[in-house]
């Protein structure tokens, strides 16, 4: 299968200002959002991307824009509503400070699967649409492009983190362990026999080894030599 990149938005105004977006229109990456946003092109330019599958809300928007400002190649660039954030119903921008009062609170923090925001969404079905979209777009991106194609997906940090609980095989109950900064990247291959996390919340380093794409393998015991980079070798 393909290899996809999932990629969180840059800082917003709203994450500045300690608020819940959730879906709320208008709300865009601040300037330190954007500096994230552009470091983030900047490290996938080297990739050469497939695709870039966005969440049509306005931060996601923006941040997909600079990444495809610095690919030489012409992606295709879909809007995917199944990545849209979650539907936070009336916890909605709210403060976090107000929310962490709320009972619901606690059990976002250690029961996600049994939460559904007042008049909104469900954190499982968050995931579950989520998963099935990053799957969907990945077997679609390995059938036309073959699988060592590369393609990023831009989202929200709820649903990146539950996608990278689905892929490592932990129960959403679990998924607030893993954290996902803005503009942070995180890399899994989908596999044949599983899906491979190969780097999770990362903000710096080079992703050039990426452009040679990834091909399904048992896990080498013992770690295996790592990726390199195109026209590198380990000898």
């Amino acid at each position: 299968m393909a290899t996809v990149i999932l990629v969180r938005h840059g800082r917003t105004t709203a994450n500045a200002a300690g608020l819940l977006a959730g879906r709320a229109a208008g709300v865009s990456l601040d300037q330190i959002g954007r500096e994230q946003a552009v470091l983030t092109g900047d490290r996938l330019a080297a990739v050469p991307l497939a695709g870039v599958v966005s969440s049509p809300l306005e931060r996601c928007q923006q941040t997909a824009q600079l990444i495809l400002d610095r690919q030489t190649s012409n992606p295709s660039a879909p809007t995917e509503p199944d990545l849209t954030e979650c539907d936070y119903g009336q916890w909605q921008g709210r403060l976090l400070s107000d929310l962490a009062a709320e009972e619901l609170w606690a059990a976002v923090q250690s029961q996600p699967s049994a939460v559904v925001f007042p008049g909104g969404e469900s954190m499982a079905a968050m995931q579950a649409r989520s998963v099935a979209a990053v799957r969907r777009h990945d077997a679609a991106f390995e059938a036309k492009y073959g699988p060592g194609a590369v393609w990023a997906a831009v989202s929200h940090g709820d649903i990146i983190k539950s996608i990278l609980a689905d892929a490592f095989g932990m129960h959403l109950d679990l998924f607030q362990r893993i954290n996902v900064g803005p503009a942070s990247v995180s890399i899994v291959h989908y596999g044949a026999v599983r899906p491979s996390v190969y780097a999770t919340n990362t903000d710096a380093g080079d992703l050039s080894w990426l452009s040679n794409g990834i091909n399904s393998a048992d896990a080498p015991v013992g770690g295996g030599a790592g990726q390199t980079a195109k026209g590198t070798s380990c000898a």
